[in-house]
């Protein structure tokens, strides 16, 4: 399977972008936009916050776990 039937209808392009951007601001009014990415600014921002808490505490629980393995062994 090639590299170009897998992206096919997953990642825009370049005109696909701007045919996006001028739907958004029929739908929505050059006012609403900013409002728009400011919530998906800060939902990402929350959803990174919250994957490295996850990450963190995944890394804690391993450290915990060798560490009893180790006191096992010894």
């Amino acid at each position: 399977m090639e590299l170009n039937s897998i992206f096919l209808f997953g990642i825009p392009s370049g005109m696909e972008w701007v045919l996006v951007i001028l739907a958004l601001l029929l739908l929505f009014g050059g006012r609403k936009i900013p409002e728009l990415m400011k919530g998906l600014g800060q939902g990402m921002k929350e959803f990174k916050k919250a994957r490295n808490e996850a990450s963190d505490d995944s890394k804690k629980s391993v450290d915990e776990s060798n560490g009893k393995d180790d006191e096992k062994k010894s």
